[in-house]
């Protein structure tokens, strides 16, 4: 643990990017003054974390990697496994976080981002009558206005969240008026956010939040108690 700390610090302190090869193994067990066990064992665990990939072949390592919310939504799941926590509960941490993460969008948001949310709901408009595809563009929406907040933590909560949710019927749209009303609902916020007005895009999204948590009540009441798993999810 201390030499992966050690590491993740010189990675920090380099200016490392997603993508960079680290040093060697005969450099690292010099810098670090450790055995080739316990370095091993040091990438072994950041490895688990998502933070490198080890490239086979010549002129291969270690590589780093941005680390995926999955991670962190299995961790999550574990913890609310253990607590006995209910489904109702990661429904309450979305309707509570998103609107906050919106109205920051508003105001931070960059071209290259907002043009990326533009497509998502142009997508969406095309792949109405295609409920998986209106799904993953329909997530993908969410995610773009999530690390568009400009901060990191409620990013990464927020999509390991949905990615919990996506693997229940939760995450998966019912009928096409109920897509229709989705896309309505994206189309206000992206132009409330594209117009980088905080407080409509606050509200809009809290609005489609609240019709997300109604029908989700509606059509999923027992589902709510349910405890979340940690060894699968729910379908």
């Amino acid at each position: 643990m201390l030499v992966a700390q050690r590491i993740v610090r010189d990675i920090g302190r380099a200016g490392l990017r997603p993508g960079d090869l680290l040093p060697p193994e005969r450099v690292m067990l010099e810098t670090y003054e450790t055995g080739r066990g316990t370095l091993r064992e040091a990438l072994r665990l950041l490895e688990f974390q998502g933070v490198i990939a080890l490239k086979p072949g010549p002129g291969g390592g270690p590589i780093l990697m941005k680390p995926a919310a999955a991670h962190l939504a299995g961790t999550l799941q574990l913890l609310m496994h253990l607590n006995q926590a209910p489904y109702r509960m990661l429904i309450e941490a979305r309707s509570a976080l998103e609107p906050v993460l919106s109205r920051l969008a508003a105001e931070r948001i960059g071209a290259e981002a907002l043009a990326e949310l533009a497509e998502s709901v142009a997508r969406m408009r095309e792949q109405i009558d295609d409920q998986d595809a209106f799904r993953d563009s329909s997530r993908r929406f969410h995610d773009v206005i999530a690390w568009s907040s400009g901060n990191v933590l409620f990013a990464y909560v927020v999509d390991a969240v949905l990615g919990i949710l996506d693997g229940t019927v939760i995450g998966i749209d019912d009928a096409g008026d109920g897509r229709a009303a989705i896309l309505v609902a994206h189309e206000e916020i992206y132009a409330a956010i594209a117009g980088h007005d905080a407080d409509a895009a606050g509200e809009r999204m809290r609005e489609h939040m609240e019709s997300y948590t109604s029908h989700v009540q509606r059509r999923y009441p027992e589902l709510l108690t349910q405890t979340v798993t940690w060894d699968r999810l729910l379908t």
